[in-house]
């Protein structure tokens, strides 16, 4: 059931809507948003949604950082990401005023330590990020990262793995044991050796394409997003996600208002609007993840409400956040990105 907004509020949000006009610039990931939700968007304000697409958090703050910041309104970070942008300048921020339906936010993902209080960002997805296999090619234990990093003779070859640093790196740390953001010079040699060691058993490296491949059958195993393998079920692919026995990344998605803003008021309004528990429902149908709004249980279709995607199975090891590491420590990390990527 969806939460009420005082009168004085709710006549406020008319008024806006009435009065909105203009256009919207978002900065998105590619395939993470439904067009007949922006289309709503459009219909209820008048206002016109231009929307581009990056796959990854790292590509986003580099095309920000290269001239992008001032032309979008909008973009939809990670939870690490967030901070980082927050300590570079890069954020504006609102008031819980401008934003009545900021209580419509979930308990747990109201006071984060990457925004306290919410006062840049408001949660619009999130999930986790492990691997999946495709049991037409392979039937073996899927319980260890070891299928993407030291891949069973029927992978090697077939592997795709996400395009996207922070995700490929952690997921490693993982399965050696290692921390995040270590400073052991040993272990960063050892995940730099085993990654270039597993490299020669994957057949790409891409995020906006981990689902089509699974599905094309281009690749029989890959590093995947959650929501991109419940979709890859949907359309017919013959796949299983993993919860491994390492553990696996966890994400929050969040939609944050930038600095310079070209149409500060519209983006709020467009915030605003992915608080309301039946559009914020419409994202999860969509994406498949899992909605950080309250009250979306009733507007949910039931094939995602029960995926194995969303539903890890009992006794799963707890995934893990991205941690922020200094930038001496983050040098390092770079530097084994590079090195593998060339």
């Amino acid at each position: 059931m969806k939460r009420l907004i005082s009168t004085t509020s709710a006549l406020c949000l008319l008024a806006s809507a009435a009065q909105a006009e203009g256009t919207l610039s978002v900065y998105h990931w590619f395939e993470y948003i439904p067009q007949e939700l922006v289309d709503k968007f459009t219909a209820e304000t008048g206002i016109k949604v231009t929307i581009d697409t990056y796959d990854s958090n790292e590509s986003m703050l580099a095309s920000l950082k290269a001239g992008k910041l001032g032309q979008y309104d909008v973009a939809v970070p990670a939870d690490f990401m967030v901070e980082i942008m927050a300590e570079s300048g890069m954020l504006d921020t609102f008031t819980a005023e401008e934003m009545p339906n900021l209580p419509n936010i979930a308990p747990q993902w109201l006071d984060v330590p990457f925004d306290p209080g919410r006062s840049s960002s408001i949660p619009y997805q999130w999930g986790s990020t492990s691997f999946a296999v495709n049991r037409g090619v392979y039937t073996g234990d899927i319980s260890s990262l070891g299928v993407i990093f030291d891949p069973p003779e029927e992978l090697r070859g077939k592997i795709n793995v996400l395009d996207s640093q922070n995700e490929v790196l952690i997921l490693g740390s993982l399965y050696l044991g290692i921390p995040q953001c270590s400073t052991d010079r040993d272990q960063l040699r050892a995940l730099a050796e085993m990654l270039v060691a597993a490299k020669q058993h994957w057949a790409s490296f891409g995020s906006d394409t981990a689902k089509d491949v699974m599905v094309s059958g281009d690749a029989a195993a890959g590093m995947i997003y959650n929501g991109f393998s419940a979709k890859a079920r949907a359309e017919g692919a013959n796949v299983e996600y993993s919860y491994p026995t390492e553990g696996h990344v966890l994400w929050m998605d969040n939609v944050v208002l930038l600095k310079d803003a070209p149409n500060r008021a519209n983006a709020i309004t467009f915030m605003n609007f992915l608080l309301e528990p039946e559009n914020a429902a419409a994202v999860t149908n969509y994406a498949a993840y899992t909605s950080g709004v309250s009250g979306v249980e009733p507007f949910l279709d039931e094939a995602i409400r029960t995926s194995p995607e969303n539903n890890p199975p009992a006794g799963t090891t707890p995934g893990v956040f991205a941690e922020v590491c200094d930038e001496d420590t983050q040098k390092l990390y770079d530097a084994i990105w590079i090195n593998l990527k060339k």
